[in-house]
Protein backbone atom coordinates (compact mmCIF):
# COMPACT_ATOMS: atom_id res chain seq x y z
CA UNK A 1 0.00 0.00 0.00
CA UNK A 2 2.90 2.39 0.79
CA UNK A 3 4.19 2.17 -2.80
CA UNK A 4 0.72 2.93 -4.22
CA UNK A 5 0.47 6.04 -2.04
CA UNK A 6 3.95 7.18 -3.11
CA UNK A 7 3.04 6.64 -6.78
CA UNK A 8 -0.14 8.70 -6.40
CA UNK A 9 1.80 11.51 -4.69
CA UNK A 10 4.37 11.49 -7.50
CA UNK A 11 1.70 11.51 -10.21
CA UNK A 12 -0.23 14.24 -8.37
CA UNK A 13 2.92 16.38 -8.15
CA UNK A 14 3.49 15.96 -11.89
CA UNK A 15 -0.14 16.78 -12.72
CA UNK A 16 -0.05 19.92 -10.54
CA UNK A 17 3.07 21.11 -12.37
CA UNK A 18 1.42 20.37 -15.73
CA UNK A 19 -1.77 22.24 -14.83
CA UNK A 20 0.16 25.33 -13.75
CA UNK A 21 2.35 25.21 -16.88
CA UNK A 22 -0.71 24.84 -19.12
CA UNK A 23 -2.13 28.06 -17.62
CA UNK A 24 1.21 29.80 -18.03
CA UNK A 25 1.17 30.76 -14.34
CA UNK A 26 4.18 31.30 -12.13
CA UNK A 27 4.18 29.87 -8.62
CA UNK A 28 3.55 33.42 -7.36
CA UNK A 29 0.51 33.82 -9.62
CA UNK A 30 -0.96 30.50 -8.51
CA UNK A 31 -0.26 31.37 -4.88
CA UNK A 32 -2.27 34.57 -5.30
CA UNK A 33 -5.18 32.80 -6.99
CA UNK A 34 -5.33 29.85 -4.62
CA UNK A 35 -4.28 31.47 -1.33
CA UNK A 36 -1.72 28.66 -0.93
CA UNK A 37 1.82 29.81 -0.17
CA UNK A 38 4.45 29.72 -2.89
CA UNK A 39 6.65 27.51 -0.69
CA UNK A 40 3.85 24.97 -0.21
CA UNK A 41 3.10 24.94 -3.94
CA UNK A 42 6.76 24.28 -4.71
CA UNK A 43 6.92 21.45 -2.17
CA UNK A 44 3.72 19.92 -3.60
CA UNK A 45 4.97 20.10 -7.18
CA UNK A 46 8.22 18.43 -6.13
CA UNK A 47 6.37 15.68 -4.20
CA UNK A 48 8.12 16.70 -0.99
CA UNK A 49 4.79 16.76 0.88
CA UNK A 50 1.34 15.28 0.35
CA UNK A 51 -1.44 17.83 -0.13
CA UNK A 52 -4.24 18.22 2.38
CA UNK A 53 -7.88 18.17 1.28
CA UNK A 54 -8.13 21.90 1.99
CA UNK A 55 -5.08 22.74 -0.16
CA UNK A 56 -6.31 20.55 -3.01
CA UNK A 57 -9.69 22.26 -2.74
CA UNK A 58 -8.06 25.68 -3.08
CA UNK A 59 -5.97 24.56 -6.06
CA UNK A 60 -8.95 22.98 -7.77
CA UNK A 61 -10.95 26.18 -7.30
CA UNK A 62 -8.11 28.14 -8.93
CA UNK A 63 -8.12 25.73 -11.89
CA UNK A 64 -11.94 25.47 -12.09
CA UNK A 65 -11.64 21.72 -11.67
CA UNK A 66 -13.50 19.42 -9.25
CA UNK A 67 -11.11 17.61 -6.90
CA UNK A 68 -12.37 14.27 -8.14
CA UNK A 69 -11.40 15.21 -11.70
CA UNK A 70 -7.92 16.15 -10.55
CA UNK A 71 -7.63 12.83 -8.73
CA UNK A 72 -8.92 11.02 -11.83
CA UNK A 73 -6.08 12.56 -13.83
CA UNK A 74 -3.58 10.77 -11.60
CA UNK A 75 -5.46 7.50 -11.16
CA UNK A 76 -5.69 4.56 -13.55
CA UNK A 77 -7.74 4.48 -16.75
CA UNK A 78 -11.48 3.83 -16.89
CA UNK A 79 -12.63 0.24 -16.33
CA UNK A 80 -16.29 -0.82 -16.02
CA UNK A 81 -15.81 -2.96 -12.89
CA UNK A 82 -13.77 -1.80 -9.93
CA UNK A 83 -13.51 -4.22 -7.07
CA UNK A 84 -13.11 -2.68 -3.63
CA UNK A 85 -9.41 -3.52 -3.74
CA UNK A 86 -9.05 -1.56 -7.00
CA UNK A 87 -10.82 1.59 -5.80
CA UNK A 88 -8.25 4.34 -5.20
CA UNK A 89 -7.99 5.58 -1.62
CA UNK A 90 -6.55 8.92 -0.57
CA UNK A 91 -5.86 9.87 3.03
CA UNK A 92 -5.37 13.36 4.45
CA UNK A 93 -4.01 12.48 7.88
CA UNK A 94 -3.75 16.12 8.94
CA UNK A 95 -7.52 16.63 8.70
CA UNK A 96 -8.65 13.09 9.45
CA UNK A 97 -10.23 12.73 5.99
CA UNK A 98 -10.23 9.55 3.92
CA UNK A 99 -11.68 9.33 0.41
CA UNK A 100 -12.29 6.12 -1.53
CA UNK A 101 -13.24 6.64 -5.15
CA UNK A 102 -15.95 3.97 -5.52
CA UNK A 103 -16.83 5.07 -9.05
CA UNK A 104 -14.15 7.48 -10.30
CA UNK A 105 -14.92 10.14 -12.89
CA UNK A 106 -14.43 9.18 -16.51
CA UNK A 107 -14.82 11.01 -19.79
CA UNK A 108 -17.65 8.68 -20.84
CA UNK A 109 -19.63 9.01 -17.58
CA UNK A 110 -21.38 12.04 -16.09
CA UNK A 111 -21.34 11.06 -12.42
CA UNK A 112 -19.05 9.65 -9.79
CA UNK A 113 -19.33 8.18 -6.30
CA UNK A 114 -17.05 8.76 -3.30
CA UNK A 115 -17.02 6.91 0.02
CA UNK A 116 -15.71 9.42 2.58
CA UNK A 117 -14.73 9.24 6.24
CA UNK A 118 -14.09 12.18 8.52
CA UNK A 119 -12.55 11.60 11.96
CA UNK A 120 -14.17 12.89 15.18
CA UNK A 121 -13.61 16.59 15.85
CA UNK A 122 -12.50 17.33 12.28
CA UNK A 123 -13.34 20.22 9.97
CA UNK A 124 -12.61 20.68 6.29
CA UNK A 125 -13.47 24.03 4.73
CA UNK A 126 -13.50 24.79 1.02
CA UNK A 127 -13.58 28.55 0.34
CA UNK A 128 -14.85 28.13 -3.23
CA UNK A 129 -16.32 25.54 -5.54
CA UNK A 130 -14.12 24.28 -8.35
CA UNK A 131 -17.05 24.30 -10.76
CA UNK A 132 -20.13 26.42 -10.04
CA UNK A 133 -23.37 24.46 -10.07
CA UNK A 134 -21.76 21.06 -9.49
CA UNK A 135 -24.55 18.77 -8.25
CA UNK A 136 -23.96 16.89 -4.97
CA UNK A 137 -25.98 14.16 -3.26
CA UNK A 138 -24.53 13.35 0.17
CA UNK A 139 -25.87 10.30 2.02
CA UNK A 140 -24.68 9.94 5.62
CA UNK A 141 -24.11 6.28 6.50
CA UNK A 142 -22.68 6.48 10.03
CA UNK A 143 -22.03 9.10 12.71
CA UNK A 144 -22.92 12.77 12.71
CA UNK A 145 -21.98 15.44 10.19
CA UNK A 146 -22.51 19.19 10.10
CA UNK A 147 -22.35 20.71 6.65
CA UNK A 148 -22.41 24.39 5.76
CA UNK A 149 -23.25 25.20 2.15
CA UNK A 150 -22.89 28.84 1.16
CA UNK A 151 -23.63 29.99 4.73
CA UNK A 152 -26.56 27.62 5.41
CA UNK A 153 -25.88 24.89 7.99
CA UNK A 154 -27.31 21.37 8.10
CA UNK A 155 -27.00 18.71 10.80
CA UNK A 156 -27.09 15.18 9.35
CA UNK A 157 -27.76 11.88 11.07
CA UNK A 158 -27.46 8.38 9.56
CA UNK A 159 -29.77 7.91 6.59
CA UNK A 160 -30.12 11.66 5.92
CA UNK A 161 -29.45 12.86 2.38
CA UNK A 162 -28.39 16.42 1.57
CA UNK A 163 -28.82 17.45 -2.08
CA UNK A 164 -27.38 20.68 -3.43
CA UNK A 165 -25.74 22.50 -6.28
CA UNK A 166 -22.58 24.14 -5.03
CA UNK A 167 -21.82 27.69 -6.12
CA UNK A 168 -19.68 28.95 -3.22
CA UNK A 169 -17.99 27.97 0.02
CA UNK A 170 -18.66 24.75 1.91
CA UNK A 171 -17.50 23.12 5.13
CA UNK A 172 -17.77 19.64 6.64
CA UNK A 173 -17.41 19.10 10.40
CA UNK A 174 -17.81 16.27 12.87
CA UNK A 175 -18.43 16.67 16.61
CA UNK A 176 -15.67 15.60 19.02
CA UNK A 177 -17.58 12.45 19.96
CA UNK A 178 -18.43 11.14 16.47
CA UNK A 179 -16.77 10.35 13.18
CA UNK A 180 -18.78 10.39 9.95
CA UNK A 181 -18.91 8.05 6.99
CA UNK A 182 -20.84 9.19 3.95
CA UNK A 183 -21.30 8.59 0.26
CA UNK A 184 -21.00 11.59 -2.03
CA UNK A 185 -22.53 11.36 -5.49
CA UNK A 186 -21.35 14.05 -7.93
CA UNK A 187 -23.14 14.79 -11.20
Amino acid sequence: MEKIIEDIDQRLALRLRQLRAAQGWSLDQLAGLSQVSRATLSRLENAEVSPTASVLGRLCAAYGLPMSRLMRMVEDDFTPLLTRAQQPVWDDESSGFRRRSVSPPARALAGEVLDCELAPGSTIAYPATPRPGLEHHLLLQEGKLDITIEGVSYHLLPGDCLRYQLNGASAFATPADSAARYFLFLV
